[in-house]
């Protein structure tokens, strides 16, 4: 069983609809990247996904049970932590006190608390929004636009502390215009373009693929090579 399952979903604001039915899967101890131009929706789909947002059609399931209509608190005690574009931090708090933040929900006591709070500090010591997200315990991490701000340094050293949460069997969910960071990082990629999936499948594969590598990655098919 699929630990999220997005399927046929469409979603949008007022009278534009943005999302055109979505079919999207994260897999248990899978990086799924979320890749396309900006615009395309993978905000949207995100926004969808976490309650902030409401589905028009289509269904959401968190392993077997069934969030699509779900309001965002309820959704987060799912299990399902979103870290939104721009990080969205409170700025009258100190570090420590927004990555308690995201520990509000837990019921899993102080010592455990204490524990994670230490493990987020020695992996981010400067990124807390991530850390924060970490803070709940989720089942599944969202991130939009992961590499949002930050110097190359920082992205090559947020990439590499995913990768150890990652090995640890929390899936993540990665919202990346940088298509070769996105692609390095994730074991599965989708690419979305105007509302819509129109190619999924092994994060290498697309790497590979002529006609990634042309829209996304700037490098021209060679001659007489097929997409």
């Amino acid at each position: 069983m699929s630990l999220l399952s997005v399927e046929n979903v469409t979603a949008g604001y007022g009278d534009v609809q943005v999302l055109w039915g979505i079919d999207l899967r994260v897999e248990p101890g899978e990086i799924v990247a979320l890749i396309g131009s900006n615009g395309v929706g993978k905000s949207t789909l995100l926004r969808t996904i976490s309650g902030l947002l409401p589905t028009r059609s289509g269904r959401i399931t968190l392993g077997d049970a069934d969030i699509g209509g779900l309001p965002p608190d309820q959704v987060v005690a799912t299990g399902i932590i979103h870290v939104p574009e721009g990080r969205r931090l409170f700025a009258a708090m100190n570090v420590r006190d927004n990555l308690l933040m995201g520990a509000y929900h837990r019921r899993d006591g102080t010592p455990a608390i204490r524990r994670d709070l230490d493990f987020v500090f020695g992996l981010f010591p400067r990124l807390c929004a991530i850390a924060r997200g970490l803070m709940a315990a989720p089942r599944l991490l969202m991130i939009d636009e992961l590499s949002l701000g930050l110097a190359p340094r920082i992205v090559e050293e947020l990439s590499a502390a995913l990768l150890k949460i990652n090995a640890t069997g929390l899936s993540m969910l990665v919202v990346e215009q940088d298509v070769l960071t996105a692609l390095d990082l994730s074991h599965q990629a989708f690419v979305m373009v105007s509302g819509r999936v129109t190619l999924n499948g092994p994060s290498k594969s697309l790497a590979d693929n002529p006609v990634i590598r042309e829209a996304y990655l700037g490098v021209a098919p060679v001659a007489g090579v097929a997409p």
